[in-house]
């Protein structure tokens, strides 16, 4: 067998959404306490920022030139539908990399700036990571990456320096990772020029300017006035020398920065910070995409990281657009329009969203299982008048004030216990705990938001809480303690995986990582594990101290070895097959060979102490 050390917990963190703005009205950082310049106000303020509806002076351009790096396999577009997009010239079956490119620029949110270098973006080294001495603010791997990286951070640097020292206090001494992208974006276009192919494709993604709503103006207002700050500048006309020459063209930039960042992760999908890639922006949304963009770190050369990458989820055709999501589509229909909408000026068509309500299949997103349990499910009432059936049996759901009750409740303390994910964890898993039986009470079924949202919360938190493995010499107590949190962590994770296989197509990176968060919590050696199993609720979805899931011993590792094969096939698929699924695929690969030979251990012992029997005597 195995030590606890050799087969520890080693459990992947999850990850929603596969592409994000930069910072959302409502989540940036309230920078306005570090002091603004007056002279900037009634520039920031004028009729041309707020509302102007001149069409952008650049406009739809020739791309002939710019993203050379894009395969021939695939094509720049438009369509009257959607605009620009990329179309594919060739058929491409699931797992290929279809698009692989470098961001144009990156930065690590302030969580990760000691902890990951600002280059490459991996994780500290066995060697430690080097800090940049003027600045003390970002660390590298080591004088390679730092150098790679002088020609964004030169300026950056005395930006840093002079942002610290005007901060009142050190909560603020650090400006947030879309400040400091988008410093980065200005500088690099300043060194760059104006009729650089890179400035020219960072000018090429589209701005939303002439279409803001009156909340995306205020929040653009607010970043305006802090990379004013960030860069130092004193009037209106030191933007001059960053190719700004009026509030409507520093509103472009800052549009085109926050509609087109992407989330860069990790091969797990940690959200790590923010990045711009102009290639990859052109993609178009759908709430049911044949293609994910994910950063698998695969490349064998460091230099190239972070690499990022496009891959097919589903077969794609020659001549089919290839389309991504933007935004979390676990989310309801109404939730997803509301964001897109506000975030970037559209409603999604897609096929997901327009079939909605006209299919007999209940949307798993918004359903509830049969009143008489017949197996079937019925979508969730929105009004106590609603008269909703069974997709089945056609039994009517009369408990539609309970649902109702149950559905609010449980979004409103997912909405806090999200916002005290980091802040108070304890409190957080507390109303998950809580939350979680008032919404299976009624019959929500795992995919159903927000009962999703809150099992996928609850996973992270327990993990973050399972302690040390404890040794051979803790006390019993201890050790059942350990083994009641982490069979709590693995029913918690069953049921998102269960939510999320009803929800994600087949391969998709979120369904893929689930799968190898839940095979490896059911790899760990138990603290305590049970030699026999109590009679019970043998559903996983439901928690019940007296079920028998998670099972124990032998059972309990086989099921995490049929668990991880599901999960190397689908990262195969999410993180491209020529990537061999990424970090994650290889590590999941890795822990699969040795669970293999511990089981062929434990089966040579039963065999052994078979053959060790003696043989009855014959009479």
């Amino acid at each position: 067998m195995h030590s606890k050390a050799e087969r520890s917990l080693n459990i992947l963190p999850f990850w929603a959404s596969l592409r994000v703005p930069a910072l959302l009205p409502g989540t940036w950082q309230d920078n306005s306490r570090l002091g603004l310049y007056s002279d900037f106000d009634g520039f920031l303020h004028s009729t041309a920022y707020f509302s102007t509806r001149e069409r952008n002076k650049i406009g739809v351009h020739d791309e002939n030139g710019l993203f050379n790096y894009i395969p021939k396999s695939l094509e720049i577009r438009s369509s009257d539908k959607a605009g620009r997009g990329i179309w594919t010239k060739a058929t491409f079956n699931i797992g290929t990399t279809l698009l692989s490119c470098k961001p144009k620029l990156a930065a690590l949110s302030n969580t990760y700036l000691d902890s990951h270098c600002s280059a490459c973006f991996g994780p500290t080294p066995s060697t430690g990571l080097q800090r940049c001495t003027q600045c003390r603010t970002v660390w590298y791997c080591d004088a390679d990456c730092q150098t790679r990286d002088w020609s964004f951070h030169k300026l950056e640097c005395n930006a840093l320096k002079r942002w610290a020292a005007a901060a009142p206090s050190a909560e603020v001494s650090i400006p947030n990772d879309a400040i400091r992208c988008l410093g980065r974006l200005l500088c690099k276009r300043k060194k760059a020029g104006a009729g650089s192919d890179w400035a020219m494709e960072i000018n090429a993604m589209q701005s939303h300017r002439s279409s803001m709503q009156p909340s995306t103006t205020e929040f653009h207002t607010h970043l305006a006035h802090s990379i004013v700050q960030y860069l130092g500048l004193s009037s209106p006309n030191d933007l001059a020398e960053f190719d700004i020459a009026s509030a409507a063209d520093l509103v472009d930039v800052i549009s085109r920065f926050t509609t087109n960042s992407f989330t860069l992760t990790s091969p797990s999908l940690t959200p790590l910070g923010v990045c711009v890639s102009p290639a990859v922006a052109l993609i178009n949304h759908s709430c049911d995409p044949n293609a994910v963009v994910v950063f698998p770190r695969s490349s064998r050369s460091v230099a190239q990281e972070p690499l990022m990458q496009v891959i097919a989820i589903k077969p794609i055709a020659a001549d089919e657009e290839i389309l991504t999501s933007y935004i979390d589509t676990t989310l309801p229909k109404s939730q997803r329009q509301q964001f897109l909408l506000e975030t970037y000026n559209f409603t999604c068509k897609c096929d997901l969203c327009e079939n909605e309500g006209r299919s007999a299949n209940v949307d798993p997103r918004i359903a509830m299982w049969c009143p008489k349990a017949c197996g079937g499910t019925s979508p969730l009432p929105v009004t106590d008048t609603d008269i909703v059936r069974c997709s089945e049996c056609k039994a009517v759901v009369t408990s539609t004030d309970a649902v109702i009750d149950a559905a609010r409740v449980g979004q409103e303390g997912l909405d806090k216990a999200t916002a005290l994910q980091f802040r108070d964890p304890e409190k957080s898993k507390q109303l998950t705990n809580n939350l979680i039986p008032i919404l299976l009470s009624p019959g929500l079924t795992p995919s159903t938001h927000p009962l999703l949202g809150l099992s996928r919360l609850q996973q992270s938190l327990l993990i973050s809480s399972l302690p040390s493995l404890p040794s051979l010499t803790s006390s019993q107590e201890e050790r059942k303690a350990a083994q009641d949190l982490l069979d709590d962590a693995i029913r918690s994770a069953s049921r998102s995986v269960s939510g999320l296989t009803s929800v994600l197509h087949e391969g998709h990176p979120v369904r893929g990582i689930a799968l190898a968060e839940l095979g490896k919590l059911l790899a760990v050696d138990e603290p305590s594990p049970k030699e026999l199993q109590q009679p019970g609720d043998a559903h996983p979805h439901f928690f019940t101290k007296a079920a028998p899931f998670p099972p124990s011993g032998p059972p309990r590792l086989k099921l995490a070895y049929t668990t991880l094969l599901r999960a190397r096939e689908e990262l195969l698929v999410g993180f491209g097959k020529s990537n061999d699924g990424g970090e994650v695929g290889k590590g999941v690969r890795e822990a699969l060979v040795a669970i293999e030979k511990e089981l062929g251990v434990w089966k040579q012992g039963v065999q052994n102490v078979i053959q060790d029997q003696p043989k009855p005597e014959k009479r």
